[in-house]
C-alpha cells in the first residue's frame, strides 16, 4: 500500500494534475515536490482527507468507551441526550476543558483534548456524522493537511472562548461559558467557518450560502437546546473562518502544511495522555 513510486507520472497532491514523480514543482499549481518523493500515490489511496475521518472516528469511539469504563457505577442512562454518559470525573481525567479545568486546575492543554471526548451516545453519533459530512469538502477545497490544521485550530479557539467566558461570564443565560465542556462540535463549526470563507473567496455563492445556513441552523438549535456549549460553537466558527482566510484556499497546499497537520494530531494525542498523567498525579497528591 505504501510502496514508493520511483519513475513515471503521479497526480499532484494539491491540484490533481499529472506531474513527473521527480518534478521539483507542479507546472499547474506551483506546489513544490508535488510527487512527495514518490509517496503521493500511496497517500492519495487514503482518500482526499488522508484517512482523517476514519482516524477521528476511531479515536473518538475508543476514548468514549474508555471514559465509560472509567465510570463504574456512575454511567447515566436517563434522558435522550444523557443516555450512556460517562461520569464527570472520567471526562475530567481524559481532558475535558472549560473554566474549571483551565483556570482552577491549570490544565490549559485541555483546549486540545476536549474535542476528542463526548458526553453521551447521541453526542458522539451526531458529531461523527457531521465530521464525515464536512471534512471531505474542506479537504477538497483547502487540501487535507490544511483541513486538519483548521480542525485543530478551531477546537482550540472554541474551547478557549468558552473557558474564558465561563470564567468571566458565569451564570448568564446564553452568554455564560462552560465550567466543564467536551465534544467535537467546536472544530465542526470551524469546518463550517472555513467553507463560508471559501465561498466568499472563490465567489461560490452556493458554498457560502449552504455553509452559512447550516451554521446558523445548528447554532440556533444549540441556543434552544439545554446544555449546549454555544461559546465553543461560536469560537470554533470564528477560528475556522480566520484559519481559512490565513491559508487562502485559492493557493496550493504546501508540504509544510502536511507537516503541521501531523504535528497537530500528535499534540492532540499528547494532550489526552497529559490529562491522564496529570489526573493520576492529582489523585496521588491528594491521597498523600
Amino acid at each position: 500500500m505504501f510502496r514508493r513510486q520511483t519513475s513515471g507520472a503521479v497526480v499532484c497532491t494539491s491540484c490533481g494534475q499529472l506531474v513527473g514523480v521527480d518534478d521539483a514543482t507542479c507546472y499547474n499549481c506551483g506546489r513544490r515536490n508535488p510527487g512527495l518523493w514518490g509517496f503521493a500515490p500511496a497517500l492519495r489511496s487514503l482518500g482526499h482527507d488522508l484517512g482523517f475521518v476514519t482516524f477521528v472516528t476511531g479515536a473518538c469511539v475508543v476514548v468514549y468507551v474508555l471514559t465509560l469504563l472509567a465510570s463504574p457505577g456512575q454511567i447515566r442512562f436517563g434522558g435522550l441526550f444523557s443516555f450512556l454518559s460517562p461520569s464527570g470525573e472520567a471526562l475530567l481525567a481524559f481532558g475535558a476543558s472549560g473554566a474549571a479545568p483551565v483556570f482552577v486546575l491549570d490544565r490549559w492543554w485541555t483546549v486540545l483534548s476536549a474535542g476528542w471526548l463526548h458526553g453521551g451516545l447521541l453526542h458522539i453519533f451526531f458529531n461523527m456524522y457531521w465530521i464525515r459530512q464536512l471534512a471531505a469538502p474542506v479537504a477538497e477545497m483547502y487540501g487535507p493537511g490544511r483541513m486538519i490544521v483548521i480542525y485543530t485550530i478551531s477546537g482550540v479557539v472554541g474551547f478557549a472562548a468558552t473557558s474564558v467566558a465561563g470564567r468571566f461570564l458565569p451564570d448568564i443565560p446564553l452568554l455564560g461559558g462552560a465550567s466543564i465542556t467536551v465534544g467535537a462540535s467546536a472544530p465542526i463549526f470551524g469546518l463550517l467557518g472555513a467553507l463560508v470563507y471559501y465561498g466568499r473567496r472563490s465567489g461560490s455563492g452556493m458554498v457560502h450560502s449552504q455553509a452559512m445556513s447550516l451554521a446558523l441552523i445548528m447554532f440556533l438549535f444549540g441556543v434552544v437546546m439545554p446544555s449546549v456549549d454555544n461559546w465553543a460553537h461560536a469560537g470554533g466558527f470564528v477560528g475556522g473562518y480566520v484559519a481559512g482566510r490565513y491559508f487562502d484556499p485559492l493557493k496550493a497546499e504546501r508540504i509544510d502544511h502536511l507537516l503541521a497537520a501531523v504535528i497537530c494530531l500528535m499534540l492532540s494525542v499528547l494532550s489526552v495522555l497529559a490529562s491522564l498523567a496529570h489526573w493520576w498525579w492529582l489523585l496521588n497528591s491528594s491521597a498523600g
